[in-house]
């Protein structure tokens, strides 16, 4: 029994000086992680989040001219909004650069980058004009794969999600892609005040009226949305950096 009872002494005390080291660390992580969520907050309530990303997708430079290649970058799935957006913008471009041809780079499922031929073809973009290639498993492969298959002294307009732009141009600058510029495929928010009346649709009148708050109702959570994309991003960005990607 007193070897036990060693045992269990024993135990609570090295279970004393564990917490008592810990408990520092973990009052400052609370505290950082509180003061994070306080900001992260509070921007949403600005249009910081919205300027980040309109930076993002426009720093690196946007397309002015007309280019030789316009290439579309993939990566989500066939139908999904992101693809189908920069799908409709590469033909719209195709449309306004007749001598442009374009290179779809996807990788994965080969049966997605057929369906994303097919939506380019839909939209107007002839076959003879467009090339893929089912490679590419982040953004500085997908550089590289377009150096193998293009000359370097081509003329690109890149297609990617705005969030990703200014990774995408400065990684295809770093392969060797020396006139590069950016086509980012923005979102168009609906012109309409999506107020309502709270009463008349049966709101409970003890429930908040939020009719007119529509930027509580949708603006702060979008800008909430887009930190995190960004913080996303930026995280990535230092990941490239430290490679040597951009």
């Amino acid at each position: 029994m007193s070897r036990r009872s060693d045992i269990r002494d024993t135990a609570r005390l090295l279970g004393g000086a564990v917490i008592t080291g810990v408990r520092p660390f973990l009052r400052r992580a609370l505290g950082v992680i509180g003061l994070f969520t306080v900001v992260v907050v509070g921007l949403a309530f600005t249009r910081v989040p919205f300027d980040v990303h309109r930076w993002l997708g426009t720093a690196a430079g946007e397309c002015r001219s007309p280019v030789q290649w316009i290439v579309v970058l993939g990566g989500s799935g066939m139908p999904s909004g992101p693809e189908l957006r920069r799908l409709l913008h590469a033909a719209e471009l195709a449309k306004a650069m007749p001598a442009a041809k374009v290179l779809v780079v996807h990788p994965g499922d080969s049966a997605v980058i057929g369906a994303m031929v097919r939506e380019l073809q839909f939209r107007g973009v002839g076959e003879e004009r467009i090339r893929n290639v089912n490679e590419g498993d982040n953004t500085r492969e997908q550089a590289l794969v377009a150096v193998r298959e293009l000359s370097g002294k081509n003329s690109l307009a890149l297609v990617t999600a705005p969030e990703n732009m200014f990774r995408t141009v400065q990684a295809f600058r770093k392969a060797g892609f020396s006139s590069v510029c950016g086509a980012a495929p923005w979102d168009h928010a609906m012109d309409h005040r999506f107020a309502y009346a709270h009463e008349r649709i049966g709101g409970k009148p003890w429930a908040p009226d939020m009719a007119d708050h529509t930027g509580l109702r949708y603006t702060f959570w979008n800008y909430l949305k887009l930190e995190i994309t960004c913080l996303r991003e930026f995280a990535a960005l230092a990941y490239y950096w430290l490679n040597g990607w951009v």
